[in-house]
C-alpha cells in the first residue's frame, strides 16, 4: 500500500469575494508524479501555497506526512551556499560564482532556487514553472534531477517534461481538483473527449429543443382553432346543429391541446441545458497600420562589444534581420540574450535599423503594464487597431468578458504575460522583440500565442526555451556562442530531453 506524504480536505479559498478553490478532498501518495496544469488564474499556485504552508486557507485541513521543498514561481532563494550539499548542486548548476553577483540573469537566478531545492532533498517536491528562463541545458539538467525523485507536484507549461515524467494530470475545474490517470499527451486526449463529447450533448439538446418547441408552436396553434367556428359551414347548417354539444365538443378539444402544448413547455423547461462548448475566437491584426518598412534587410549589426564589469558578453560580433523573419535567440544563461535585445532596443552605434522600423518589446518584469488600469484601458493605451479588435484580440488570449474589466494588478503572472502581449501586438510598432513571452502561460493560452505569432505578418525575435514553441514559430536561430552571433536556417531543437 503507497504511503500517504499529504492530504487536504474542504480546502476553501476566495479573493475579493470570488471564490477560487473548494477542494473537498486531495491526496498525494508516495510514487506519485504529478502534472498540474490549467488557466492562468484558475489558483494553481494559491494551492501550491496553501499545501505548502505559505498562505493559510479561509477553512479546511492540511495534513503533512513529509517535508516538503518548494521551488517558488517568483521570489529568490536564499542566496547563501548554506552548507556543503547546497554549495555542491550551486557548482553544479555552474552558479557558485554567482550567489553575490547582483548582475544575473533571470536563467541564473532559476539555477541558484533549483540548487538549494535539490541540495537539500525532500520526501516530495513542489515546482512552480521551474524551468521558467532556462536554457536548453538547464532544462536537461533540471529534467536529470526530476527523474530520480519519487513524488512531485510540478506546474508547467513544457510538454515534453509533462510527458517523460508524470503519471498524473491534475487540474482546478469548478474550484475543485480533477485528476487525469497518464500524462500530458493522455490527459490532452481525455480532455478532447470530453470536449466531443459535450459539443455532440449540446447539439442533441439544441436539436431536441428546436423539435419540441415546433411541437408546442404546433398545438397551440391547433387550440386556438379549434376554437373557432367551423370552416366552409353556412348558418344554416349550424342552426340545424345542436350548438351547446358543438360548443362543448370544441371546448374539450381545445383544452386537450392546450394541455398537451403546455406539458410539451414543461419538458422544454426541464430539459437539462448543454452550454455550447467555448471556441478561441478567430481575429486577423490589420498589420498595415503599423506602417511596415519593405526593406529587405531591417536591422543589422556590427562590430558589437559589450562587457559588464569584466565579464564579455560581445566581442565584434555580428548580425542581420530579414524582413518578415521570425528569430530565436538562443544561447547559455547568462550569454547576454538579453543584453542583446536591450542594445537593439535601446540603440547602439554597433547597430542599424531602417528609418520605417518601430520596434516594440515584451520584458520579464511587466514594465509596460500600469497596474492601476484595467485590463482593457492596458490593452487600448497605445493601440492602433480598432476597439472591436482589441477586444477579440483580448478574447482570443482568453480573457473574458469580465476579466478585461479587472485592475492588472490582481491578474496572475499568466495573465499579465497576456496583457502585457496583448498591448505589443496591438501597438503600432512593426518589429517584436520578445523575452520569454511564454514564461507562466497555462497550456490553453501557449497553443493561442502560438498561432496568433504564427499569423503574424511582422518581424520578430524572442527568447524562449519551451522547444515545442520555438520549433513552431520560429524561422531561424541566432545563436550566442564565444562572444560571437551566429545565424542558423535549418534546425530542430529535441523535444524529448
Amino acid at each position: 500500500m503507497s504511503i500517504l506524504l499529504l492530504e487536504a480536505s474542504n480546502i476553501e479559498k476566495q479573493f475579493a469575494d470570488v471564490q477560487i478553490l473548494n477542494i473537498k478532498n486531495f491526496k498525494i501518495y508516495a510514487g506519485d508524479r504529478i502534472g498540474f496544469v490549467g488557466p492562468n488564474g484558475s489558483g494553481k499556485t494559491t494551492l501550491l501555497n496553501i499545501l505548502s504552508g505559505d498562505i493559510a486557507p479561509d477553512s479546511g485541513t492540511i495534513r503533512r506526512y513529509c517535508e516538503v521543498a518548494y521551488i517558488r514561481q517568483f521570489g529568490m532563494s536564499d542566496m547563501q551556499a548554506s552548507d556543503t550539499s547546497i554549495a555542491q548542486k550551486l557548482g553544479q548548476y555552474g552558479v557558485i560564482s554567482k550567489i553575490e553577483n547582483p548582475q544575473i540573469s533571470g536563467g541564473e537566478a532559476t539555477r541558484i532556487k533549483l540548487a538549494h531545492a535539490f541540495g537539500s532533498p525532500k520526501q516530495l517536491i513542489f515546482a512552480d514553472e521551474p524551468t521558467s528562463s532556462l536554457d536548453i541545458y538547464g532544462i536537461k539538467q533540471f529534467s536529470d534531477e526530476l527523474w530520480a525523485l519519487e513524488s512531485f507536484i510540478l506546474i508547467s507549461h513544457d510538454r515534453a517534461l509533462l510527458n517523460r515524467h508524470c503519471n498524473r494530470i491534475i487540474t482546478i475545474e469548478n474550484c475543485d481538483i480533477a485528476s487525469y490517470e497518464g500524462d500530458f499527451d493522455s490527459y490532452k486526449q481525455q480532455v478532447d473527449a470530453k470536449r466531443q463529447r459535450a459539443m455532440f450533448e449540446y447539439e442533441q439538446y439544441k436539436d431536441e429543443k428546436s423539435r419540441l418547441q415546433r411541437v408546442h408552436a404546433d398545438k397551440k396553434a391547433k387550440a386556438q382553432k379549434a376554437g373557432r367556428k367551423p370552416k366552409g359551414m353556412t348558418s344554416a347548417e349550424i342552426g340545424n346543429i345542436n350548438m351547446s354539444a358543438l360548443k362543448r365538443s370544441y371546448q374539450g378539444k381545445e383544452r386537450r391541446l392546450e394541455q398537451a402544448a403546455k406539458n410539451v413547455q414543461a419538458r422544454i423547461d426541464h430539459m437539462e441545458v448543454k452550454e455550447r462548448p467555448r471556441e478561441t475566437p478567430l481575429i486577423k491584426l490589420d498589420f498595415g497600420l503599423t506602417n511596415p518598412p519593405r526593406n529587405k534587410i531591417l536591422l543589422s549589426g556590427k562590430d558589437i562589444n559589450f562587457a559588464y564589469d569584466r565579464q564579455t558578453l560581445f566581442e565584434n560580433a555580428a548580425f542581420q534581420v530579414e524582413n518578415g523573419a521570425k528569430i530565436s535567440l538562443q544561447g547559455p544563461n547568462g550569454s547576454g540574450k538579453t543584453t542583446l535585445l536591450n542594445l537593439i532596443y535601446h540603440g547602439s552605434e554597433s547597430i542599424y535599423t531602417v528609418p520605417k522600423l518601430r520596434i516594440g518589446y515584451f520584458r520579464q518584469g511587466f514594465e509596460e503594464i500600469d497596474l492601476n488600469k484595467s485590463v482593457l484601458q492596458n490593452a487600448m493605451e497605445d493601440s492602433v487597431q480598432k476597439e472591436s479588435t482589441i477586444r477579440a484580440i483580448l478574447a482570443r488570449l482568453l480573457f473574458k468578458a469580465a476579466d478585461i474589466k479587472k485592475p492588472a494588478g490582481v491578474l496572475s503572472g499568466g495573465e499579465r504575460v497576456k496583457l502585457g502581449l496583448a498591448k505589443l501586438l496591438l501597438s503600432g510598432c512593426n518589429m517584436l522583440l520578445m523575452d520569454e513571452p511564454t514564461n507562466y502561460l497555462d497550456m490553453p493560452s501557449l497553443e493561442v500565442l502560438q498561432a496568433i505569432l504564427s499569423e503574424y505578418e511582422g518581424t520578430m525575435m524572442f527568447v524562449s526555451h519551451d522547444r515545442a514553441f520555438v520549433n513552431a514559430i520560429c524561422t531561424e536561430l541566432l545563436l550566442i556562442s564565444e562572444r560571437k552571433l551566429t545565424m542558423e536556417i535549418n534546425f530542430k531543437i529535441c523535444v524529448n530531453q
